[in-house]
């Protein structure tokens, strides 16, 4: 099945979008009071993209209260929306709406009151076309808004991290430098997930592309050893901004946050693994010819010096020696594979039949024949076969056997002739109006 991991409807795509909006406070300790205000004050000001939006808006901290203790009681399905959302000025036409665009950010300090009464006065607007709160709420969620357009000062960046291992991990793609296999320049791209607190590397592996999928794969294999962080921190390449891996980390409970785009500072830590893991290591392997010698080579240089050395951002300990303090609770198999589950709509053919991923699989259940159905199976276990989910049903897919098939008993036909069970309702009908009665038994 073809079909990629993403969220089955779109409940669950706003409580993924919501999770990630709230990653930046979710990985955060807030133990002062009014830390966690002044924190979604803060969010409050960052554009976003709703799912199936146009255009980025910003939300209240009001907003973004609601869905942060709605995410600390229920988890992610706390975020899941109990009604559809209302756009912003929908009675604009797109010229109106480019206009008002056009306006805000030639004068970005004139207020919305202001600009819609100018165009009112003017006939460009109908007097009851918005509303000046509405204006403002276009604007806010186009970015357009003052406060966004303000020029600020930045603050000052600080040093940061969790405040334990296993609370917080970073995942990045390296470049290495080309193999030559089987007389081929091929690339070299190191996947690594490193744990923030104590800089040790949960995972590492060595491929020669950076698809998600890999990453995908690297990140089950850290939670079946490790269990899973409360945060996974990304930058914003390709690799990581596909709906497969948000999907999974949203049901696992795991908030998903993302770098800004361009700021490397803010990835300080994985580049710094980076560049220590290029002069002692990854700089010295071109020369091999397979992706084995480097992931040998890789491991190694981990285990035997990596992990043992003393780190200055450890105070000089050692990564291994500080997280050995995390308490591992391996992820349970069952909560991966519905965390990993694919779903998709197919047609099952009138014999019962469907095709996923070109094989045939067929199905026992006769009634659905001819009906779509959503097929569904777990990335966990690509070899595993797929199953149909029916009002609250798994109903087990098979593939076609057309041998098994043939050796099939027949259906049951109904009998005829002599053989024939007696069934006659007009004539029992005629011997109870004629009060005539038969005996037992006679046909």
């Amino acid at each position: 099945m073809d079909d990629p991991l993403k969220p089955k409807d779109h409940a669950e795509a706003v409580a993924l979008f919501r999770a990630q909006v709230l990653g930046p406070v979710l990985c955060r300790e807030l133990r002062d009071h009014g830390e966690l205000a002044c924190a979604l004050r803060e969010l409050a000001k960052e554009p976003v993209r709703p799912p199936g939006a146009d255009v980025s808006r910003t939300y209240a901290p009001s907003t973004l209260e609601r869905w942060y203790y709605a995410y600390q009681q229920h988890g992610a399905a706390g975020l899941r929306p109990q009604h559809l959302a209302r756009g912003q000025a929908q009675a604009l036409t797109s010229e109106q709406r480019e206009l008002l665009r056009a306006i805000r950010r030639e004068r970005p300090t004139v207020s919305a009151a202001l600009i819609l009464r100018t165009l009112v006065l003017e006939g460009r607007l109908p007097e009851s076309a918005i509303s000046a709160a509405t204006l403002r709420r276009f604007y806010r969620a186009e970015g357009l808004d003052r406060q966004s357009l303000a020029a600020q000062d930045r603050q000052p960046r600080r040093r940061w991290q969790a405040d334990a291992p296993g609370v917080l991990w970073h995942a990045d793609v390296c470049h290495g430098p080309a193999l030559r296999i089987a007389g081929r320049s091929v690339p070299l791209r190191i996947h690594a997930i490193l744990d923030d607190y104590s800089r040790y590397v949960i995972a590492i592996q060595a491929c020669t592309t950076e698809r998600e999928s890999e990453m995908l794969a690297l990140m089950v294999k850290a939670l079946r050893a490790e269990g899973a962080p409360n945060v996974l921190y990304l930058d914003n390449g390709a690799t990581y901004s596909g709906h497969a891996l948000a999907t999974a980390c949203t049901r696992m409970g795991i908030a998903l946050v993302h770098a800004k785009p361009y700021d490397a500072p803010a990835r300080g830590k994985m580049e710094r693994l980076w560049r220590t893991m290029r002069e002692q290591c990854l700089d010295h392997c071109a020369g091999l010819a397979s992706l084995h010698d480097v992931q040998a080579r890789l491991l190694a240089w981990l285990d035997a010096h990596y992990h043992a050395t003393a780190h200055a951002g450890l105070l000089g300990k050692c990564p291994a020696l500080v997280y050995e303090q995390c308490e591992t609770k391996p992820v349970p198999e069952s909560m991966l594979a519905e965390a990993l589950t694919v779903r998709g709509t197919r047609r099952m053919r009138r014999d019962g039949t469907v095709s996923i991923a070109g094989t045939d699989f067929e199905l026992d259940h006769s009634y659905l024949a001819g009906r779509n159905v959503t097929v569904a199976r777990s990335l966990l276990d690509p070899a595993s076969a797929p199953w149909v989910e029916h009002e609250e049903q798994r109903l087990a897919l098979r593939p076609v056997d057309p041998v098994a098939n043939g050796q099939r008993p027949k259906p049951h036909r109904p009998r005829t002739g002599i053989d024939a069970v007696p069934f006659d309702p007009a004539t029992a009908l005629l011997d109870r109006v004629t009060r005539r009665s038969r005996p037992q038994g006679t046909p």
